[in-house]
Formats: C-alpha cells, structure tokens, sequence
C-alpha cells in the first residue's frame, strides 16, 4: 500500500465515505433491510457510525441529524418517499441471519 500521511489517508476516507453516502442517495431503490441482509449494515448504522465518530470529536449531532446527513433528508421524508414493506423472504433472511 502507498505510504500515506494522516491527514491525506483521512481525506481519502472521508472521500470514500461522501461517495457511498451519495451512492446511497443515488439508490433509493435499494431497501435497508436488503443493505443488512447482504452486508449487514445500512443507512441507519452509517448514522450511527457518523453520531458515534461526533461525539467522539466533541461534537453534539443527535441520532435524527445524523440520519438526515446520511439520507439527504429528514428519515420520515425518505421513509414515505422510498421504503417499501418488507416481504416475507426478507424478514425470513433477517431473521436467520440474527439467529446465526
């Protein structure tokens, strides 16, 4: 791996991380519950991870902020915009894989 310094191997992070999020903006398509059937995390946990890393930093962002820079909205608005009924196959794998 190249020898990065700190602060550029951050800013490449950081890039990384925007281009996801914006990925995800991108895909709306794309349910919670398939994100955390296949890669066992989703937009709620890079919330959490960005509310985690704040806090962290010193920096108040409460659950809701943090989910709303991830969403590219408020989660209510994109959860009656985008999120779809999750179907019995989906629970079924959910659950399996929580039991594992």
């Amino acid at each position: 791996m190249a020898d990065l310094d700190q602060a550029t191997q951050t800013e490449l992070e950081a890039a990384a991380f925007r281009t996801l999020v914006q990925h995800l903006r991108d895909n709306p398509d794309v349910q919670n519950i398939d994100l955390m059937n296949l890669a066992n995390f989703c937009r709620n946990c890079l919330s959490k991870w960005y509310r985690a890393a704040a806090e962290e930093k010193g920096v108040e962002l409460d659950y809701e902020e943090a989910r709303e820079l991830v969403y590219g909205m408020p989660y209510s608005e994109w959860k009656s915009k985008h999120q779809t009924e999750a179907t019995p196959e989906q629970l079924a794998k959910m659950q399996e894989k929580q039991g594992h």
